[in-house]
Formats: structure tokens, C-alpha cells, sequence
């Protein structure tokens, strides 16, 4: 298993917004360049895209949790 890790500091979201299903389930396919989450920074929402590929195992880190720049935010294997 391989860890996807966040490119920046700021407020992980695993949804594109409140309403919607989060990027990713357990089970999915993952490919190279999938957008899995949202790091918030400043008001600005940056796309948080896999550069591995296989199967989501699960977020790592609970939705709205400030994270760090390489902190693990979802796992692949």
C-alpha cells in the first residue's frame, strides 16, 4: 500500500462540496492524475490528484482536518 500525499498545508476535504459523495470509496479504481480530494488554502480549493494507481483503500485523515505539505491523506493499493 502507498499513501497519497497532500502538496501543501492547509484543510483537507474528501468531497467537492457538502452535498456531493466524496472523490473516492473504498474498492474504486484509482488511476495516475484522479482527483481524490481538496486542500483549502486561503479560500482557494486545490485539487489533490493521485499520482499512483490501483485501489482506494480509504481516506487517512478525517474530512475537514488541517493537514501538512507530504502528510499521507488516502491510501492505495
Amino acid at each position: 500500500m502507498s499513501d497519497i500525499q497532500s502538496p501543501l498545508p492547509g484543510t483537507f476535504y474528501h468531497n467537492p462540496s457538502p452535498e456531493e459523495p466524496p472523490f473516492k470509496a473504498e474498492g474504486d479504481t484509482v488511476a495516475v492524475g484522479d482527483v481524490v480530494g481538496l486542500v483549502e488554502v486561503m479560500k482557494t480549493f486545490i485539487e489533490v490528484k493521485s499520482d499512483l494507481a490501483g485501489s482506494f483503500a480509504g481516506y487517512s485523515v478525517e474530512d475537514a482536518s488541517p493537514v501538512t505539505a507530504g502528510q499521507g491523506l488516502a491510501t492505495v493499493k
